[in-house]
């Protein structure tokens, strides 16, 4: 089962809209008994990094998805479901994230518009099953103003540039995390949910 975690961040009905129209079994969580059944996690996320941060940690979900992680369960982070998956974000200030990936979240430095909001291509850095059938450099939606920062090159699986490259797509062990909307992104976003969603 591919759950999606309820913490009642961002809008989880066009994550959820996604998978049912590419016919992936998937199902809303807010309860802890209920991600313990979970094959697959996705961690959604919008808005600001630390209010996110504190609707996890009251949510009481926590502490069992720190448990299926250390299991192995794969989980896909999305936007700032993403971020949450770093050390610590410099966004409103210093604040930790969850740790599980080395790194930190960025505000973007330069003249252009912030934040970044459109289509944008993700060069794909390494082969990784959540880009088959993805064609490289392909578009995807992104909406944000802070990016992610990861500590060590092996867990970047993916570029994109905006004013200057910067980290799209992580990976560690059975952690990925997505800068972008992949819900939003037509086909190619489509794909890659479907990619994570059937991983064995």
């Amino acid at each position: 089962m591919n759950v999606i975690i309820d913490y009642k961040v961002g809008n989880l009905h066009n994550l959820k809209n996604a998978l049912d129209f590419s016919s992936v079994e998937n199902r809303l969580v807010s309860v802890a008994d209920d991600i313990r059944k979970a094959d697959r996690i996705l961690l959604p996320g919008v808005g600001a990094f630390a209010p996110a941060m504190e609707q996890l940690r009251k949510s009481g979900m926590l502490e069992v998805l720190q448990e299926k992680v250390e299991a192995g369960t794969p989980l896909l982070g999305i936007c700032v479901g993403a971020q949450l998956l770093m050390d610590q974000s410099e966004e409103d200030g210093t604040h930790a994230g969850l740790g599980w990936i080395p790194g930190k979240v960025k505000r973007f430095k330069h003249q252009l518009k912030i934040p970044q909001m459109g289509w944008n291509q993700v060069s794909q850095q390494k082969e990784d099953p959540l880009f088959q059938e993805v064609a490289d450099e392909m578009h995807f939606y992104f909406v944000h103003s802070y990016h992610l920062l990861a500590e060590n090159s092996e867990h970047v699986l993916g570029l994109s540039s905006y004013g200057y490259d910067f980290t799209s797509v992580v990976r560690k062990d059975n952690l990925w995390g997505v800068q972008f909307h992949p819900e939003k992104s037509q086909n190619a976003g489509l794909q890659l949910l479907k990619n994570f969603c059937t991983l064995t």
